[in-house]
This record gives structure tokens, sequence and C-alpha cells, in this order.
């Protein structure tokens, strides 16, 4: 079963720039859908950018312009690559792998934008 696991997360100041990376297990990545998703506490978690395997990218409207999801089916991973960071992007960060029923959750990764 595919495993996902995160990292790139941290403090940042507003207008700064971080990249998020999430490896995955496994030899049926290139089959998944894989995206983004981000949770403040007490809020419900909202999708951030997803990627199908054939290279369509989607993003939540908050985010386009400022960051661009990318994957390497060779490697295994997929990145977030986050321009241009707000105090409302202040969140924690998790990678999901979607294909069908199919569903799998990073650990989550927190990112803090603040001066």
């Amino acid at each position: 079963q595919l495993q996902l696991v995160e990292s790139g997360g941290g403090l940042v100041q507003p207008g700064g720039s971080l990249r998020l990376s999430c490896a995955a297990s496994g030899n049926t990545f290139s089959l998944y859908t894989m995206g983004w998703y981000r949770q403040v506490a007490g809020k419900q978690r909202e999708l951030v950018a997803s990627i199908t395997s054939g290279g369509t990218t989607n993003y939540a409207d908050s985010v386009k312009g400022r960051f661009t999801i990318s994957r390497d089916n060779a490697k295994n991973t997929v990145s977030l690559q986050m321009n241009s960071l707000k105090p409302d992007d202040t969140a924690v960060y998790y990678c999901n792998a979607r294909r069908g029923i199919i569903q799998r959750w990073g650990q989550g990764t927190q990112v803090t934008v603040s001066s």
C-alpha cells in the first residue's frame, strides 16, 4: 500500500517561499491522483492543489498564481512550490493520494507564515 511522508514545512515571513515535498512508497504511484490539502485548527480540511496521473492540475482559487504542484513519477514524489506566502496560508499541509475508492494521507507538515 502507498505510504506518504511530507517534508519542507516551517516558518516563513509574508511574501516568502517554501517548497513542500511528499515521498511515496510503492510501485503504483503513477496511477494515483496526488493532492495537497491544508487544515487550520477548528476548520475543515481543504484542497489546495491536485495533479492527476496524466498531469492535469487543479488549484484552489486562493492559491492560483502563487502555488505550483508538480510530480515526478520516476522518483515517486509530488511537490508544492509556494510563493508569495500570506499569513492566511498558515496551516498543517497534508499530502493525499487517491485512486478510485483508495485514499491515503501523509502525517502533515506545519507551515507558518508570520513576521
